[in-house]
């Protein structure tokens, strides 16, 4: 039977049309690459549109997921990793002398013959997977064969004895270096971290043991207890690794470290801090590839949305947006600046620290130490003809009143600010110092937000809510499903029995309109504002979060804990 070609299945199957098929074609003769790869550069198909055209084509069976690998971790003894990620597969079962691998290209054959040839199998059988998939399945069999930083403290146990004693007399930092259990323990703990998409490694010395702790998803986990006798040995070790000072140990000191895991560059910004039991250690950890996310993908729903994106497409006015350490306010004003960054719009930012760098878009430090601030950062911003300008924070009188005088001057200014929701802001502004009148002529909104953690949706399960629970968060039984069900995780292997994965936002949307403003001129009480923008309807934090809760996103307790 003739096989289709890609262009007759990809027709077939409505998933382009003749024009944007030309477009691929010119780009495939142009850069000389296959029409698959013309069509996913591009963007006219999605990486899984792709992979089920190929399955059609070429009838292998698709695997969307790939769930448990039923192989020995040993066999990258043999597939070396470099060769998987080379050819995109990975091995998902092997019995005997039959093994299944999935591929993301049915073209190329050529390495599951040399495959077939070095394990001496008699039976190899391809299935389709997506190509994330595939490198998040090659990651998962390195993790499995790699020793934890656990496995590594109970291999130093046995031999604990001999390497302390070198430790106790450990002064030169070159010998530091060549202790192997203190270095792959730290290594191991980094890329550990990594694995768990956690924030924040902690590093906290106590009387007797120092406790290792990451914090995923806003939250800290204990991972590790290290004997005390060892901690000098693993602080000195993270210190070298970001060029500090390993002999002050009375002063705080900060510094980072670059990282490379796999395809991702990793920034580690380090921050030691003298205590009474010794130095306490914290890495935050910043994935430079991280994919910055849409505008779309952070939880808005669609009013708050469109609200939003008038609000960014405005010529003139102040965007604040609020809400406490890590609630991913940078993120959202990331995503917004993103949204509007195009050639015909010059942007520039002041930062503290530059978290993302971003295509298009001047983006400057702030350092103190030269005398380089928020106020004078942006006084020399304003010279520069900008658009567009962002204020990583508005953190004093003089800062606000030069971005005030900005919006007024015909600029687009975001900024964040510190404060509990939308009203309080304005509140903040007033009792900085600026004038009511000043406020309600250049705020074009307030935006608060908190993030929550999503329901696990591998062990997510349903259950019946009890009344006071439902009441505290403002919803009802009628106001549930027909079942009256909500959902929360029941905790499983993939969330680490948390019953949680991954963070989306709840937010709150002020806009000023004339009640609002006339209501600032007025008072500066944030209840009053408060109580008005509800009028003009405003949705409260807790009320965007009883709307997820509802949607089966978060649950009820997540949202009273980050609203309460």
């Amino acid at each position: 039977m003739k096989v289709q070609s890609l262009e007759e299945v990809l027709l077939d199957m409505n998933l382009v049309d003749e024009s944007s098929l030309e477009k691929a074609r010119s780009v495939q003769r142009e850069k000389a690459v296959p029409l698959s790869d013309a069509l996913l550069s591009t963007g006219i198909l999605s990486d899984h549109d792709m992979i089920q055209a190929l399955s059609r084509q070429w009838n292998i069976t698709l695997m969307n997921m790939i769930g448990e690998i039923e192989v020995d971790p040993s066999i990258i003894d043999k597939l070396p990793i470099t060769f998987l990620r080379k050819y995109v597969m990975v091995p998902v079962r092997f019995h005997g002398d039959s093994m299944v691998v999935a591929v993301n290209d049915p073209t190329n054959q050529e390495p599951l013959f040399d495959i077939s040839k070095i394990m001496a199998l008699k039976d190899i059988k391809r299935v389709l997977a997506p190509k994330q998939e595939i490198l998040a399945a090659i990651n998962r069999l390195v993790a499995m064969k790699e020793e934890s930083a656990k496995d590594i403290m109970e291999d130093m146990e046995e031999e604990e004895d001999e390497i302390l004693k070198d430790l106790e007399s450990i002064q030169d930092i070159t010998v530091m270096e060549t202790e192997a259990p203190i270095i792959r323990m730290v290594n191991r703990l980094m890329v550990q971290a990594f694995r768990e998409r956690a924030s924040d490694i902690h590093v906290e010395p106590y009387d007797s043991d120092v406790k290792v702790r990451y914090r995923v998803d806003g939250i800290l986990h204990d991972v590790l207890t290290l004997p005390k006798r060892i901690h000098s040995a693993v602080v000195s070790r993270i210190k070298v690794m970001a060029t500090l000072n390993i002999a002050e140990k009375r002063l705080p000191q900060d510094g980072r470290i670059g990282i490379k895991l796999g395809d991702h560059s990793v920034d580690m910004r380090i921050s030691t801090v003298p205590t009474v039991n010794g130095e306490r250690v914290v890495m935050r950890l910043l994935d430079k590839s991280s994919v910055l996310f849409g505008l779309e993908e952070l939880g808005y729903y669609p009013d708050d949305l469109s609200a939003i994106e008038r609000l960014i497409k405005q010529e003139h006015g102040i965007v604040l947006v609020t809400g406490p350490t890590g609630s991913g306010k940078t993120t959202s004003l990331y995503s917004m600046l993103n949204k509007i960054n195009s050639p015909d719009k010059n942007i520039l930012t002041i930062e503290d620290p530059i978290e993302y760098q971003l295509k298009g878009i001047g983006q400057i430090p702030v350092n103190v130490k030269v005398g380089l601030t928020f106020a004078s950062g942006l006084r020399s911003i304003v010279r520069q003809d900008p658009d567009v300008i962002l204020v990583g924070e508005i953190r004093d009188l003089e800062t606000a009143e030069i971005a005030i005088q900005a919006a007024l001057t015909g600029h687009l200014v975001f900024s964040t600010l510190h404060t509990n929701d939308s009203s309080s802001a304005i509140t903040r502004l007033i009792d900085m110092g600026i004038e009511p009148f000043l406020v309600t002529s250049s705020v074009n909104a307030i935006l608060a937000q908190r993030l929550v953690r999503k329901i696990c949706p591998v062990c997510r399960q349903e259950y019946f809510p009890e009344d006071e629970s439902l009441l505290e968060i403002g919803l009802s039984k009628e106001m549930l499903n027909k079942e009256g069900y909500l959902f929360r995780g029941a905790g499983c292997k993939e969330c680490i029995e948390t019953g949680y994965k991954g963070r989306t936002g709840i937010y709150e949307v002020l806009l000023m309109n004339d009640s609002i403003k006339s209501t600032i001129l007025k008072t500066s009480d944030s209840n009053i504002i408060k109580n008005v923008a509800i009028k003009e309807g405003l949705h409260t934090l807790r009320e965007d979060g009883a709307r997820k809760v509802d949607d089966g996103i978060t649950t009820i307790e997540e949202v009273l804990r980050v609203t309460q």
